[in-house]
């Protein structure tokens, strides 16, 4: 039997993101360089979270190596949508210069398709050359060849954002750690075959509220939703007596529809897992984000 899907929404909200293509001589380098890039999922303390939409074989890369695609996202401040931009241009040139530039025989392409404007890597990355940068028409493209040990380190130097819905969740609640595992699994195999999403937390074990009594640690405990604290909170608690386990799976992406697309993909393969006895949703009232995504709508879809 398939599980129940509560009478509840997703809230979800505005981003801005950019899509990278890293590429690499080597498979193990690669992966590395996608993880290690996208590994730390940090917008609710101010910098950036990222994901990998995709691996790709060397068919479909400008260099004709195999490649990875990769998002990285940020929290729009509408009142001060500069300073919004401008931690996105930072916070990428970290995850950048940190994760991908010091992995041997990389490389970076923008592969954003419709984008808002661009930001200039030269700044913020070309200059880890110390001034022996330069730019170069290279696959096509204006690069930015960076002298390093291992050389030389190329780089789009035109790097595309774009505006898309982050935030978007569902939750499974499961009865055992194996359906919290396998459900998990097969929700994010079939998200990830809708192109332009990712999942920057893939199986989620934490999920947040925007109140807490510890504001230096931001987002904390969802306390209500918390398993083991059900005796204590009685009738506050919000766990149902047959569940143990409340994962969640968040997913950003280009587009509304798309994120759509993904968290129905998502729910569908997790609804059929033994142990998963219903399907809800993390919202704040819509106080978080102004898109609200009701799961009823996929039961007709």
């Amino acid at each position: 039997m398939k599980a129940q899907i509560e009478k509840t929404y997703a809230e979800a909200f505005d981003g801005l993101y950019t899509r990278l293509m890293v590429t690499a001589e080597d498979d193990e380098i690669l992966r590395a360089a996608a993880e290690d890039s996208t590994s730390t999922p940090s917008t609710v303390i101010g910098r950036v979270e990222g994901g990998i939409e995709r691996y790709t074989n060397s068919k479909d890369t400008p260099d004709g190596r195999n490649g990875a695609i990769i998002q990285l996202w940020g929290v729009i401040d509408e009142k001060k949508p500069l300073k919004t931009l401008k931690r996105l241009e930072t916070e990428l040139s970290y995850r950048i210069r940190q994760d991908i530039l010091v992995k041997p025989f990389t490389a970076i392409f923008d592969v954003l398709k419709h984008p808002l404007g661009k930001l200039d890597m030269m700044e913020r990355v070309g200059h880890c050359g110390d001034g022996y940068e330069r730019e170069i028409k290279h696959y096509g493209r204006n690069m930015i060849s960076i002298p390093i040990m291992v050389p030389d380190f190329l780089i789009e130097r035109k790097i595309g954002y774009a505006k898309g819905i982050m935030g978007a969740n569902f939750w499974y609640l499961c009865q055992t750690k194996e359906a919290v595992m396998i459900g998990g699994r097969k929700a994010l195999t079939a998200i990830h075959k809708v192109e332009g999403v990712i999942t920057p937390f893939g199986i989620c074990a934490a999920g947040s509220k925007p109140d807490t009594k510890f504001p230096l640690i931001g987002p904390s405990t969802n306390h209500p939703y918390c398993p083991s604290l059900r005796e204590n909170l009685g009738n506050t608690s919000r766990v149902p007596r047959n569940i143990n386990f409340i994962p969640e799976i968040v997913i950003n992406g280009t587009s509304l529809e798309v994120v759509r697309k993904a968290m129905k993909a998502g729910i569908d393969a997790a609804r059929n897992v033994e142990g998963v006895e219903s399907i809800s949703a993390g919202n704040y009232g819509g106080n978080l984000g102004k898109h609200k995504i009701y799961l009823k709508d996929f039961l007709n879809e």
